[in-house]
């Protein structure tokens, strides 16, 4: 279900891809069963075609990969984290407007 500028991560992944990225990393928490995951979709695949130069943006499916929501406590899906050196520097819970995702997405740059 990712776009073509948004990677697939998991578990087993994470750390490389998000944790030890060189720029700031959206992670977006979600299942194929969630209907607000899907309405958030696109705004993500926009925001990453955007800023996808100077923000890597995934999308982790928390029914194949539990132990990474379990260590962020992500306990509502969708939840959109944003990394920045390994850190957590913002968190969104639920569907929210693209403007919001993009205010998180520019604090971070």
């Amino acid at each position: 279900m990712a776009g073509d500028h948004v990677t697939n991560v998991g578990d087993g992944d994470f750390n490389q891809e998000v944790l030890e990225s060189s720029k700031p990393v959206l992670v977006d928490f979600w299942a194929t069963w969630c209907a607000p995951c899907r309405a958030i979709a696109p705004s993500i695949d926009a925001l990453a075609s955007q800023y996808g130069d100077q923000v890597k943006f995934t999308k982790l499916n928390i029914d194949d990969n539990q132990d990474t929501p379990q260590q962020y406590g992500i306990r509502s899906i969708p939840t959109l984290l944003v990394f920045k050196g390994g850190k957590v520097v913002e968190q969104i819970v639920g569907a929210v407007p693209k403007s919001r995702i993009e205010d998180a997405i520019k604090k971070a740059l």
